[in-house]
This record gives C-alpha cells, structure tokens and sequence, in this order.
C-alpha cells in the first residue's frame, strides 16, 4: 500500500472542557480538508470532563495528533504546544468550540500560498454570532488595540488563522500571545491580511472565558506588546 503524502497543513486545535464539540468539528475538519494532505493536532489544556477520553476515542478511528497537558495553562500555552507536535509547514489554528467554521480554512490557505513569507492570514469575523456584550467589548478592545498597536486588523479574536510554522516559532512566545498575533507578524517585519470567515453561534459547550477577567489582563498584555514594539529595531542586511 502506497504511503500517503506528507501533510502540508496542520489543523492545531486547542480545548478545554469541550467534549460535545469534538467529535463534530473533527468530522467538518476532515470533511473541508479532504483534498489537501493534512493533518489534525489537538492540545487538551487540562480539561476535568470527557474531552480526554472523546480525544482518545477518535485517535483509535482515523490519524490524530494528540497532546495534553496535566493542568490549564492558558489557550496561548495550547497553541504553542499543538504548533511545535505539528509537522507540516503551514498551520491553521481553530477555536475548539464550533463557532469557526473550517470550510473556510481551505480557502485562507490557498491565498496564504501567494503571499510573501513572514506573512499572517487572520480571519474577520464579519458577523459575529455572540451575545451583545460580547461584541460590545470586543470592539472596544480592537479600537483601544488598533490604536495603541497599529495592528491594522479588524478582528484579532478570530482563532482562525494561517501562517508558516517557522515564521510562528520565531516569534516571542508569551501567555495570551495568539490575541496579539498580528502585532507580533508586522513587529517581526512580516505582514498581515484580513480575510471575512464564517462565524457560529455556540451551540454546545460553555464559553471559557469572562467579561472583565479578559479585559484586565489584555490591558495588561497590550501594555506589554506595546513595549515589545517600541524596543524592536529590524537591521537592513546589506549583501
């Protein structure tokens, strides 16, 4: 039997807690991928329900990547794990709780393949399906974020994503670093681009996260990118 082809994309999905979302969104992942070499790496962060053994479950049925560590530490600590597990050269980070859709991965992938190296594809949640305030302050934190950073992107809470492995590993790591992604792309001298992506309504599962937790530790973190740029200088290399 021929031996498939090494994948050119990894799906890097981190969870926690959410055991009704897995075997569904593994199933879309698949489905919308099935005609690019891929593979699929799932960081368990810690979780105390059913995710781990759902996790292992669907490992037994079809090829699965799987990592998990012992207790939470964050969703950024997730996805820097899944990325270094990871073996192709592009990744795709996906929210593990349904509400990005991956029938769009396929085309963020193929725009990421025109672009020039060092450069994030960020998907732009164009109508959100969330509760008002959740909206309400997440376009509050974009506009104090765009504005502090100059980030120029409209919508950096999307999980999904695209870039190249090595560009991702060569940025400074740091909790809650996936908020600042694009900040981080354009402080390394790379680029960014916006595409509009699908966006759910949760269905199963509980939001991870709380209203004014989040807002005070982005304050803090954007005080700390904002340091990050305003100490980084990107030498011309002459020939």
């Amino acid at each position: 039997m021929q031996a498939p082809p090494p994948p050119r994309l990894s799906v890097v999905v981190p969870v926690r807690n959410e055991a009704a979302n897995i075997a569904p969104l593994i199933a879309e992942i698949r489905a919308a991928l099935a005609a690019i070499p891929h593979e699929i790496v799932y960081v368990d962060d810690g979780s105390t329900d059913d995710t781990p053994a759902i996790l292992r479950a669907e490992a037994a049925l079809a090829p699965l990547t799987l990592r998990r560590h012992r207790t939470g530490c964050g969703q950024s600590a997730a996805i820097i794990t899944g990325i270094r597990a990871a073996t192709a050269p592009w990744i795709a980070t996906l929210d593990g709780d349904g509400q990005n859709d991956p029938a769009d991965i396929p085309a963020l992938f193929a725009r990421a393949q025109t672009l020039p190296p060092l450069t994030l594809v960020a998907g732009h949640r164009t109508q959100r399906r969330d509760t008002h305030v959740k909206k309400l302050t997440s376009r509050a934190a974009n506009a104090i974020r765009s504005r502090m950073l100059g980030d120029a992107t409209p919508d950096t809470g999307c999980g999904l994503k695209l870039f190249r492995r090595e560009d991702f590993l060569a940025l400074p790591a740091f909790d809650h670093m996936h908020r600042f992604l694009p900040a981080l792309f354009l402080r390394a001298g790379g680029h960014v681009v916006s595409i509009p992506v699908g966006h759910r309504p949760r269905t199963r599962g509980a939001s991870k996260y709380g209203t004014l937790d989040r807002a005070w530790v982005g304050l803090f973190d954007l005080i700390g990118v904002a340091w990050l740029q305003r100490r980084n200088r990107i030498p011309v290399i002459e020939e």
